[in-house]
């Protein structure tokens, strides 16, 4: 069973991985679960992401969409259009709440780390 401590980690792990997508480039939910050993742990990271709002240094979880590149997470958002407007102040077109050449901007944690 995990303690707190163990949960803390993992989420500053995540929360680590996050911070380098670069400004311009979106990764997925996926990906920076696979980044830190949790290739099934998507819905972790989604937790993450909904608990880093006040997390110093900021986490810029709007760069994180699902596996098919929308904005999933939008709602957690405040308001919901924030996000959007967040990738959109990057440079990152959106269109009916899905990033716009997606596979182009793709940031894969397990590729970019690497090099």
């Amino acid at each position: 069973m995990k303690t707190t401590n163990d949960k803390e980690s993992i989420y500053e792990a995540i929360f680590d991985v996050v911070r380098m997508v670069p400004k311009g480039r979106v990764t997925t939910y996926g990906a920076v679960a696979a980044a830190i050993g949790a290739k099934s742990g998507a819905r972790l990271v989604g937790y993450a992401m909904n608990l880093s709002t006040n997390v110093k240094p900021k986490v810029p979880a709007h760069r994180v969409l699902n596996r098919n590149g929308m904005l999933t997470g939008k709602h957690h958002f405040s308001p919901p259009e924030k996000m959007q407007q967040l990738l959109e102040k990057e440079g990152v077109k959106v269109e009916n709440d899905t990033v716009v050449k997606f596979s182009e901007l793709f940031w894969d944690p397990m590729i970019e780390l690497l090099k």
